[in-house]
């Protein structure tokens, strides 16, 4: 193969990773959308769904893709397990928390969720793994610092759902890097571990008045079966595109997710967007804009010196 046909391959599976990405991110956002669907049922009783669900479509995926000797080991191994406990139990708390807001008119504060997610992830490297900030990372953390006191008195009040969703996605993220498995594999083996608890649960509200089996027609029941999927699908997407795609066009891409449930909830649902908390956002936008810059001139350092 001459070199043109490499750099002809590689255009083209860069090409095709960016689509994926993009696939992905906007799945990730548009699954808003599908929750709403679904906004009548407990949150609780939606997760225990996903779950449930997830098992078998994860687990199914991961047989036909002959991975399961990797997941069989991290199962066996008690140090593997423990890290994936803890990360099962905070992805359990994000996605509640995200369905709970998304189901009770707070869409807008998801997205801010996700927004602010990266100066988590920042602040478990300061204090954590006691990393120095970098110039345009401490403006960085400044803005996004002031958008969430305007924020904050935008709303009246602390807002904890965007808080909450971005500390729990945050060190979730942290914690995976600390579980020797690729993604695939590592989100089944935590959503295994979830398995007993989501079956019990699903099985004690079976027969309330209230429960999906009793109360939900024919397309809500089937997006109920269906969250193992749309919870599947992005992700292997997702693995598609990283495999791909460089991190630092990847990296920002993340921001369609928020972007995408900001615009639902502003321009479908009608959630409210002062002035004031505008101006908040703008603040994290901002704050986001240095995280960016920062990243691509790291890269681009960093390339230098591999020269």
């Amino acid at each position: 193969m001459t070199n043109d046909d490499d750099t002809r391959s590689e255009a083209q599976s860069r090409s095709l990773g960016i689509a994926l990405g993009f696939s992905a991110y906007g799945l990730w956002g548009l699954l808003t959308l599908y929750w709403k669907v679904l906004k009548e049922f407990d949150p609780f009783e939606l997760i225990g769904w996903r779950i449930a669900s997830s098992v078998v479509v994860l687990v199914a995926v991961v047989v036909a893709a002959g991975r399961t000797r990797g997941l069989l080991d991290a199962l066996r191994n008690p140090k593997v397990m423990s890290r994936i406990a803890i990360a099962s139990a905070l992805l359990t708390a994000n996605w509640t928390l995200y369905v709970w807001a998304v189901v009770n008119e707070h869409v807008i504060e998801t997205a801010l969720g996700y927004f602010i997610a990266p100066l988590f992830t920042i602040v478990i490297g300061v204090v954590v793994l006691r990393e120095k900030l970098r110039l345009k990372l401490k403006v960085a953390v400044a803005f996004a610092v002031a958008g969430l006191s305007v924020l904050t008195v935008s709303y009246g009040r602390v807002p904890w759902v965007a808080i909450s969703i971005a500390g729990s996605w945050s060190i979730y993220g942290y914690l995976k890097k600390q579980v020797p498995l690729k993604p695939l594999e590592s989100l089944t083996a935590e959503v295994v571990i979830l398995a007993i608890p989501a079956l019990a649960y699903v099985i004690a509200t079976w027969n309330r008045l209230d429960s999906i089996p009793n109360n939900a027609n024919a397309i809500q029941l089937v997006f109920a079966l269906l969250t193992g999927v749309i919870t599947a699908v992005p992700l292997l997407l997702f693995a598609g595109a990283s495999q791909r795609t460089p991190l630092t066009i990847l990296g920002p891409m993340q921001y369609l997710v928020p972007t995408i449930n900001f615009i639902i909830g502003w321009a479908i649902f009608d959630e409210v967007v002062s002035a004031t908390r505008f101006a908040g956002f703008a603040l994290i936008w901002v704050c986001l804009g240095f995280v960016v810059a920062d990243v691509l001139s790291n890269q681009r350092a960093n390339r230098v010196e591999a020269l």
